[in-house]
């Protein structure tokens, strides 16, 4: 088994950020694909296969790739990591059916604001657990500080849009979904990169991602066919289906930086990519109804102050005094 050199803060976190940047990219580009289509599943299954194809032949071209695929079988029998860990795929088609499922009711800004809250909460979770291959990171009172000033931070983004949303009675419900969703991103970035450590190469761990997503998702349009029948003919442009590619990006790079950054910053400094790439897209490529406010920019700018915020360490003396806490606690307890 090969594995490259965990990358420190300094380099991960900008690397995070950029590839958070094509998750809006790909969402405008599946948005407008299940527009055309006139299903939003089938759009779903188009950028998981096209996706699967480009891992298929990056994993025959590259050695590393033809190395790692190789060690998908011995890891198994081995049992390395557990065998659930193949499907973690199957949380990317689950994010992408909250999407299809949800959106339409409750709006892009609270989807957004309810899966940050998963992903940020569940990351620190993980963390601390020691699922991903980073092992334990304790969950400090930065790190929690981080964590809810993010939370805050794409809330005020966002809050422009919120108008869309309706009132709290027809959201309430529905927005518990991406919130579950957000919640399984962390532990599919911890999986996909306790995976990709023992393969040797993120290329395998995105690969088998999207081997079990395109399963799911075939499955689920297969089932939606035999009741409603088939949506419109695939379109000829070609930036239709580069919603796939982009997913193989954002799904290597975030096993890969798992391993240095941990779960929960890795999941922030994709969400600060996110931020990022919407707030341009909105100033450049903007969509009908795209609102760019003060509390726009401001709210981005405040997210990658908490992604800074979260990197940096405890105070040692205020670490000391919790632990002469914890001591005393213990002492006295036994007493």
């Amino acid at each position: 088994m090969t594995s490259s050199a965990p990358l420190p803060p300094l380099i991960g976190i900008p690397v995070a950020l950029a590839a958070g940047t094509a998750i809006p990219v790909q969402g405008r580009i599946n948005g407008a694909l299940g527009a055309r289509l006139d299903d939003g599943v089938a759009a779903a299954l188009v950028s998981f296969g096209t996706g699967l194809v480009v891992m298929i032949l990056i994993s025959l071209v590259l050695p590393r790739g033809r190395a790692g695929f190789r060690a998908i079988g011995p890891s198994v029998r081995e049992r390395r990591f557990p065998p659930l860990y193949l499907a973690a795929g199957a949380i990317g088609a689950f994010f992408v059916f909250s999407q299809s499922l949800t959106i339409s009711l409750i709006g892009v800004a609270l989807f957004s604001v309810a899966a940050v809250m998963g992903q940020s909460l569940s990351g620190l979770v993980v963390d601390r657990l020691g699922i991903g291959p980073a092992g334990k990171r304790s969950a400090t009172p930065m790190r929690i500080i981080g964590v809810v000033l993010t939370v805050v931070s794409v809330i005020w983004a966002v809050s422009p849009r919120f108008g869309a949303a309706g009132e709290p009675s027809s959201w309430l419900i529905p927005v518990l979904l991406p919130v579950a969703a957000g919640i399984l991103l962390s532990f599919q970035q911890a999986m996909n990169g306790t995976a990709a450590f023992h393969y040797g190469t993120p290329i395998t761990a995105t690969l088998v991602n999207f081997i079990a997503g395109t399963v799911v998702l075939l499955a689920a349009w297969l089932a939606k066919v035999a009741i409603a029948g088939p949506g419109n003919a695939l379109p000829s442009e070609w930036w239709y289906y580069l919603g796939g590619p982009m997913g193989c990006v954002f799904i290597g790079l975030g096993a890969l930086l798992v391993r240095s950054l941990g779960v929960l910053l890795t999941g922030l400094g994709l969400i600060g990519g996110q931020l990022v790439g919407s707030l341009a897209l909105d100033l450049f490529v903007p969509a009908p109804g795209s609102v760019v406010a003060f509390a726009t920019v401001a709210g981005t700018l405040l997210t990658l102050v908490a992604i800074v915020l979260t990197t940096l360490p405890w105070p040692r003396g205020a670490a000391a005094a919790a632990a002469r806490r914890r001591r005393i606690g213990t002492t006295a307890g036994r007493t």
